[in-house]
């Protein structure tokens, strides 16, 4: 009976633990009105823009494997073309191969700039739980606007939006 008891103490405080721990994990991430993570403290794999200071960046977290993503990088590319030296595009990869990165690439090119998050330091900082997510922010560094998954058409009209708000000073 005794062992019966401690199995269920013990069963009770592990799910208490579980829970407490799910209602931090879902509090951390970035919200609006956040500072982005320092790109640079990352380590991503790639070559990030020399400056960001002072545009908008668009930080768009895609895999290989996700078919929205391959559908959201014509709209990136429509953006980097639009906006040149005004807005950066980052797009950043949480591939866990970067073999699996570059065969998507092949099929779908981009010239906005592509990094790694090889060790998911980045993802888990900002909390991007599905794919895409992307954070637009400011040329100040916060976070404007966030988007989960890529709605075609509906997503590539608010990133215009939101651009144009953006670099007219009024988010």
């Amino acid at each position: 009976m005794n062992a019966l008891i401690n199995r269920s103490v013990i069963r009770g405080a592990l799910s208490a633990l579980l829970l407490a721990a799910a209602a931090v994990t879902a509090q951390a991430g970035l919200k609006i009105g956040d500072t982005f993570p320092d790109l640079a403290t990352q380590h991503l794999e790639g070559k990030l823009p020399a400056s960001l200071k002072g545009k908008v960046v668009l930080v768009d977290f895609w895999a290989s494997w996700c078919a929205p993503c391959a559908k959201s990088f014509p709209a990136m590319e429509e953006l980097q073309k639009r906006y040149p030296d005004r807005v950066v595009i980052l797009a950043v990869s949480v591939d866990e191969k970067a073999s699996d990165m570059q065969a998507f690439l092949k099929k779908h090119p981009a010239t906005f700039t592509v990094v790694r998050d090889a060790e998911h330091k980045l993802v888990a900082a900002v909390n991007a739980e599905s794919m895409p997510t992307s954070f637009l922010v400011d040329a100040a560094g916060k976070v404007r606007f966030i988007h989960n998954g890529f709605h075609g058409e509906e997503t590539r009209k608010q990133y215009l939006e939101e651009i144009e708000s953006l670099l007219k000073g009024t988010p």
